[in-house]
C-alpha cells in the first residue's frame, strides 16, 4: 500500500517528478540534435556528413547526460545513506536525544504538540530509525535512488527526443529537409513544453510559447553559421 504523509501521496510525487525529468531531457534532445543537424544541413547537402554528425551529436548528448545523472544520484544517495549512518549512531549513543529531535522533526512538518507526542511514542514502538530518517530529511527509508536507473532514464530520454529532428532532416528531400524538420522540431517543442507544464500543473501557454522560442532560437543561430561555412 502506498504510504501517505501528511496526506501527500510522495510514491505518486516521485513517480510524477520522474516523469517529469524524463520528458525535460527528451526536450534537451530535441533541442540540442536539431540545433546540430540544421546547422551541418545549411553547410552541406551531404547526407552522410549530416547523418554523422547527427548521430554524433546523439552520442555525445545522450552519454553526457547519463553520465551526469550518475554523478549527481550518486552523491545524492551517498548523502542520503550518510544521514541514515548518522541518526543510527544517534540512536545508539542517546535514544533519549534522538526521541527528542524526532519529536521537534514532528512539530517542523506541521504536526501539533500532542500529535507530534503521540507520533514520537508510536515511532519508538516500531521503527524509530525509519521515522527519523524520513522526518529529519524526507528520505524514504531504504529505498534510495539507484544512480545506474537515472542514468539510464537520462541517456533513453535524450535519445528518444532526438529522434524528430534526426530522421526528419535525413528522410526528406535536400530542397524540403530543412524547412520539414523545423516544422518537425517545432511540434515536437509545443508537446514537450505542454506536457511539462501540466505535469508541473503550471500554465501551458506560457511554457509552449517559450519552448518554441528557444528551439527556433536554436535553429535559426545554426543554420546562420551553417550558412557561414556552406561547403
Amino acid at each position: 500500500m502506498t504510504e501517505m504523509k501528511h496526506g501527500v501521496d510522495e510514491s505518486f510525487n516521485d513517480r510524477l517528478n520522474i516523469l517529469r525529468a524524463a520528458v525535460l531531457g527528451a526536450n534537451d534532445g530535441i533541442i540540442s540534435i536539431a540545433g546540430v543537424v540544421i546547422g551541418v544541413a545549411s553547410a552541406t547537402p551531404n547526407i552522410w556528413i549530416i547523418f554523422l554528425s547527427g548521430l554524433s551529436a546523439i552520442l555525445a548528448g545522450a552519454f553526457s547526460m547519463a553520465g551526469g545523472e550518475y554523478v549527481s544520484v550518486s552523491t545524492q544517495k551517498d548523502t542520503e545513506e550518510a544521514a541514515v549512518n548518522r541518526e543510527q549512531a544517534l540512536l545508539d549513543r542517546d535514544p533519549k536525544l534522538a526521541r527528542e529531535s524526532l519529536y521537534h522533526a514532528y512539530l517542523q512538518n506541521g504536526e501539533c504538540e500532542t500529535s507530534a507526542k503521540i507520533l514520537t511514542e508510536r515511532a519508538f514502538m516500531k521503527h524509530p530509525l525509519k521515522a527519523l530518517v524520513e522526518e529529519k530529511y524526507g528520505i524514504e527509508y531504504e529505498e534510495f535512488t539507484n544512480p545506474w536507473h537515472a542514468a539510464a532514464s537520462s541517456f533513453l530520454a535524450f535519445s528518444v527526443g532526438s529522434l524528430p529532428p534526426m530522421l526528419s532532416i535525413i528522410l526528406f528531400p535536400t530542397a524540403y529537409r530543412i524547412p520539414v524538420t523545423v516544422f518537425v522540431v517545432g511540434l515536437s517543442l509545443i508537446f514537450t513544453g505542454y506536457t511539462s507544464a501540466k505535469l508541473g500543473k503550471a500554465p501551458t501557454k506560457p511554457a509552449m510559447l517559450r519552448n518554441l522560442i528557444i528551439g527556433l532560437l536554436t535553429m535559426g543561430v545554426t543554420y546562420f553559421f551553417g550558412q557561414l561555412f556552406s561547403i
